[in-house]
């Protein structure tokens, strides 16, 4: 059979920025989204796929340039799938994110105040945690931009530089050294002056007698490696449930300490933890300044990065979280202070307590949430105002989520006090949203 026919590339007008990196054209009236174009911009795209509501295309050619454009940073920015925005100038970026949050929220029945204020640093060499996957030549490396392809890569200007040079050593080490290892992705965490390390090494099916060899060689290749941990990979069901990642070898320091917003974390292997090492002070100032009182709760609390600053201004601070990475650190994190780690999730923690949560000063004069991106869920949001604190602060990684939580939320009798995009991010996408919640 004669393969089908390439489609013919089509001229559009490139419009406004989409929530996930692209931008939004029109091809007889049928929405078009259009990664690496610019608002302004006239492009010759072509079709890569259509559905019935709308087609995403790949730019062929920019014919009329945006005056926001500028050279990429990254030799591999566009197959590379880690950014989306190195071709604007970070001015442009910031106002994307506010316009993709501003409508967001709007579309979700939310009134957003006139002002959106912004937190952002330096947009570069800011990130303090990278996982990247092995090619089949063991070259580490990201994937594709809209593919599980492995992109192999020499550099990430977005990265602590200590991060891309020890995982170029740790794939060279595992080709010399280690080839019955077979790495399949490492998962690589510093601190914020890249003076301690933390590797996750995963594969598919490790050779646990050898890992302490291996770790030794990379302690010479990388001084600031502080400990290392060898995963299985998780495993489909076969004929059994299925099997979960699990660590089957640990060599040197299972933690890191973490200097941030005046306190040392303890951080562990694989916990939570802000990924912005430039914004993480601004952060924890943003969300907990001017709050003070007798009873604080810090829910998807991680190690303790709220909670801890917390205790500061409040007589009790309990600090709610479930992920086995993240509760020894936090009861760490808050020993000898004001805080009480309490191990559950927020709803299991809301369901058993927001019932006492409404007897005299059990009642907390302050509540933050830090969910995932799949945000509170309804549940979680009635529970919250039944308890019905004083004052919330939702720190929110999706604002698709966050337009729905807030909009519960705020029918309950909550009103937005003030909005901050929190730029966590800079050259992708993802918004990091700030919201300060006060009953009325």
């Amino acid at each position: 059979m004669k393969p089908p026919e390439p489609a013919a590339s089509q001229l559009v007008e490139i419009g406004k920025p989409i929530y996930g990196g692209a931008f939004l054209g029109r091809l007889e009236g049928k929405a078009v989204f259009v990664p690496l174009a610019l608002p302004g911009e006239q492009a010759r795209i072509r079709i890569a796929e259509s559905k019935p509501g709308y087609s995403t295309a790949e730019v062929e050619e920019i014919v009329t340039a945006a005056p926001e454009r500028i050279k990429p940073a990254c030799p591999h920015f566009g197959p590379c799938g880690g950014c989306q925005y190195q071709h604007a100038g970070y001015e442009a970026q910031l106002a994307f994110k506010q316009a993709i949050l501003r409508e967001t929220l709007e579309r979700g029945g939310v009134q957003v105040p006139d002002a959106i204020n912004v937190l952002a640093a330096d947009p570069w060499h800011y990130r303090n945690r990278i996982r990247l996957a092995f090619d089949a030549a063991g070259n580490p490396g990201y994937r594709g931009r809209g593919s599980h392809a492995i992109i192999p890569i020499t550099e990430c200007p977005i990265a602590a530089p200590l991060l891309v040079s020890a995982a170029q050593s740790i794939a060279k080490v595992a080709r010399q050294s280690a080839p019955a290892l077979c790495p399949t992705e490492i998962s690589l965490f510093c601190d914020p002056a890249e003076t301690a390390l933390l590797a996750s090494v995963f594969a598919t099916n490790p050779a646990k007698a050898r890992f302490d060899d291996f770790a030794q060689i990379l302690k010479e290749r990388i001084p600031a490696l502080a400990g290392a941990e060898l995963i299985a990979e998780a495993r489909p069901a076969k004929r059994g449930p299925a099997q979960p990642p699990r660590t089957i070898a640990q060599w040197g320091a299972p933690s890191l300490a973490y200097r941030a917003a005046g306190f040392d974390y303890r951080v562990d292997h694989g916990a939570f933890f802000q990924v912005n090492r430039w914004l993480v002070d601004a952060l924890v100032e943003k969300v907990t300044a001017g709050q003070q009182g007798a009873l604080a709760w810090d829910l998807f609390a991680g190690v303790g990065l709220f909670a801890r600053q917390l205790t500061t201004s409040f007589a009790r601070v309990i600090a709610v979280e479930s992920a086995p990475s993240s509760t020894q650190a936090l009861a760490q994190n808050l020993k000898r202070t004001t805080g009480i780690p309490v191990r559950a999730t927020t709803l299991e923690f809301l369901r058993n307590g927001h019932k006492a949560a409404r007897a005299g000063d059990a009642i907390p004069d302050f509540i933050v949430v830090d969910p995932p991106r799949t945000g509170l869920g309804a549940e979680t949001c009635a529970l919250l105002s039944g308890v019905a604190a004083p004052a919330l602060t939702y720190v929110s990684c999706d604002p698709a989520t966050l337009a729905r939580d807030l909009r519960a939320l705020i029918d309950s009798g909550y009103r937005i006090e003030s909005l901050t995009l929190a730029d966590l991010f800079p050259q992708t996408f993802h918004i990091e949203t700030v919201v300060h919640l006060r009953r009325s």
